[in-house]
């Protein structure tokens, strides 16, 4: 296994480097800011991605696929959406290499095969999916559409980090069309809903719904509302996001649709998403200097299960003793991973399990089996008991539902500690050196103090929250007035 993890209050940002690495999430790739997700991260990302399909399907949504190009006229149709993604786009501008003979046989670019029109590769499907929806939308019979796609998106970063910030990453986006103004809202506020209850149910992380400023919301979008959440170093990192586009994309690419009472209207838009940041989000906000703590649900392997013994024999004993408890939990939609390889010792296959976050582990040795017991290990606390062989089955469900809320609770106990309402600018900055988290604060509403506060702290509004009460304040920065607190933070 190497050697130990870099601890936490060390250097955070190598500890979740190392961890992503040495848990057999992902890797950096041969490409530049692009990694490889390996097979255990992609079984951590299935299961999000099974839970989050269902709850889409359940409201109403069908999945589709759009093309990965855009062409470029279409990108620029909707002005604010293509100046916001400009500086991230790659663009396809040749179609094809051939041999150069100077340089011995070294493949170049064919200048002759120039493209007509130059291709964006997606950096999100609005532009592409507008022009096709403009082809299915004639009446209000044709409304609503809602559609979802999971796909990979490219944004061109310079500086990347494994799950965080990747020019090529994993998400869905969903784009819906919809006859009213109230019923897009309606969507945009129902989706983020799903995602604030998935991230929570699910991922075990505690989130805060709210809606963005004008200067953090969507390119293109009238509102965005979002839902952020507390990483374990103090900065915020926002889980999802869901755009209420009002008409501006139908006005863009003409789509228009005959209302109930035969009049001509755009149709009103929203688009939403969650990407493969869920999983930077899962592994700061719950894990250890050990590694990895995932919730029970989520957790490829729910439970591990490691042999202790001298000999084939014992083996071949303890594996008949284990085969009814493994069939039982399976049968019972557990998990479960029996480790019989001979070519690790018991103790690397401990380390590796703490390492993976698998939620529970058993051992089984040879007094276990004279006694009929076991002993059971929780990853999240790292308590150990010794269970009867009866009890077992019982034990472990109850350990799996217990964990899932612990690991909740746990999460939630760091947030609340970590929202502090400040007052003055001198109190602000102290209170984001010396503790992080969010800052609940009077904003005046005006984009050039959310801009100062942005220079001279790196803290921006990470969103306005939904249940804000009303309340006259004064501006943390400006002294003018404000009706409500928002939240700052600095943030991923």
């Amino acid at each position: 296994m190497g050697k130990k993890l870099t601890k936490r209050a060390e250097d955070y940002s190598k500890w979740y480097n190392e961890l992503v690495v040495k848990a057999d999430l992902a890797e950096n790739s041969g490409v530049r800011g692009c990694m490889v997700i390996k097979p255990y991260g992609f079984a951590i990302w299935e299961k999000m991605q099974a839970e989050l399909d269902r709850m889409f399907k359940e409201t109403g949504h069908q999945n589709a696929y759009f093309p990965l190009f855009v062409p470029k006229s279409l990108f620029e149709a909707e002005e604010k959406n293509a100046e916001g993604f400009a500086k991230e786009c790659a663009v396809v501008t040749h179609y094809r290499l051939k041999n150069d003979p100077d340089k011995e046989g070294k493949l170049m670019v064919d200048p002759e095969a120039k493209l007509e029109e130059e291709l964006v590769v997606r950096p999100t499907s609005e532009a592409i999916i507008w022009n096709t929806y403009k082809n299915w939308i004639q009446s209000y019979r044709d409304l609503p559409i809602l559609i979802n796609q999971w796909a990979n998106v490219v944004r061109w970063e310079m500086r990347t980090r494994l799950f965080l910030r990747t020019a090529e990453f994993l998400w869905q986006e969903g784009h819906t069309a919809h006859a009213t103004k109230d019923e897009a809202i309606a969507e945009t506020v129902q989706m983020n809903d799903i995602y604030a209850e998935f991230v929570e149910n699910f991922m075990a992380v505690p989130v805060i719904k709210g809606v963005k400023s004008e200067s953090e919301r969507f390119a293109g979008a009238e509102d965005t509302y979002c839902i952020e959440a507390l990483m374990q170093d103090g900065k915020a990192l926002q889980a999802g996001t869901s755009h209420f586009l009002g008409q501006n994309f139908a006005k863009a690419f003409d789509v228009k649709f005959a209302n109930k009472e035969g009049k001509q209207d755009y149709v009103w838009a929203t688009s939403w998403g969650v990407s493969t940041r869920l999983m930077g989000a899962l592994i700061m906000t719950h894990s250890d200097d050990n590694g990895l703590i995932l919730p029970p649900n989520l957790a490829p392997i729910q439970v591990a299960i490691v042999p202790i013994y001298k000999g084939e024999e014992q083996l071949d004993a303890i594996s008949e003793r284990i085969a009814p408890l493994v069939k039982e939990l399976r049968a019972k939609g557990i998990s479960v991973k029996y480790d019989n390889r001979d070519t690790h010792k018991p103790g690397f296959k401990f380390n590796e399990y703490e390492l993976k976050g698998v939620p529970v582990r058993l051992a089984i040795g040879q007094r276990d089996m004279e006694n009929g017991t076991f002993e059971v290990a929780r990853r999240d606390t790292l308590e150990k008991e010794t269970v009867a062989e009866a009890d077992v089955v019982a034990k472990i469900e109850e350990l799996l539902e217990d964990i899932q809320k612990n690991m909740y609770k746990k999460a939630l106990d760091y947030r609340e500690s970590h929202i502090t309402e400040v007052n003055d600018f001198e109190e602000f900055k102290e209170v984001l050196e010396a503790k992080g988290g969010f800052l609940s604060a009077h904003w005046d509403g005006t984009a050039e103090t959310e801009e100062k506060i942005k220079e001279l702290t790196k803290a921006t509004i990470r969103c306005i929250p939904m249940d804000a009460k009303e309340e006259a304040g004064q501006c943390v920065f400006s002294g003018k007035p404000s009706n409500r607190r928002v939240l700052f933070a600095k943030a991923y």
